[in-house]
């Protein structure tokens, strides 16, 4: 078996632009502001491990507990939805939880990071690549989003307060737009 470089690639490149880490430091912020820190090696390697989980045993696990990945995926649109909501409108949805260990998990690790827009793509892409690359892309992805929780604080920095208000928003509709594709391009099933 050859190694194709640009299969890699492929599979890193659309991983990346699903877990968008880059787009979710604004609400990052938000949340390290509200619950006082964020264990970024716990939220990296959490999510991690669900979507080399998921990679493994993405289908099993959701026909084990009677849900399709199509229901899966309308259930993580509507989180990522509420998640838009609360960054554009700064209206406060999900209440701040101090506790940093429960926040790391929820809603950081899953469904920011690790969310079901990530765990299907994975799932998804094992059609039409080998396993191999799928983790490498995934193993890439979890260097990155260790790299952008760990540079919060400058990153807030350098962007200052309106700046980061002026990206929130915006990242906060293109999380509304990724949350109405997802659930729009899964609820149709229903119907069925």
């Amino acid at each position: 078996m050859s190694f194709s470089i640009d299969q890699l690639l492929t599979v890193t490149f659309t991983l990346f632009a699903v877990i968008d880490i880059v787009g979710s430091i604004p609400l990052l912020i938000s949340l390290k502001d509200k619950m006082g820190s964020i264990r970024e090696l716990q939220a990296t390697l959490i999510s991690g491990g669900l979507m080399i989980l998921f990679l493994f045993m993405g289908k099993p696990i959701l026909n084990v507990l009677g849900v399709d990945v199509r229901s899966f995926a309308v259930g993580g649109s509507i989180v990522i939805f509420l998640l838009g909501l609360e960054m554009v409108l700064g209206h406060e949805i999900f209440k701040g939880d101090k506790d940093a260990k429960a926040g790391t998990v929820v809603p950081i690790a899953f469904p920011i990071i690790a969310g079901s827009g990530t765990l299907t793509t994975i799932m998804s892409l094992k059609a039409n690549f080998e396993e191999m690359y799928i983790l490498t892309g995934i193993l890439l992805n979890l260097m990155i989003v260790y790299i952008v929780l760990k540079s919060l604080k400058w990153i807030e920095k350098v962007l200052g307060k309106s700046g980061l208000i002026a990206v929130r928003k915006f990242f906060g509709v293109i999380l509304l737009a990724i949350a109405v594709k997802i659930f729009g391009s899964n609820i149709a099933a229903f119907g069925k």
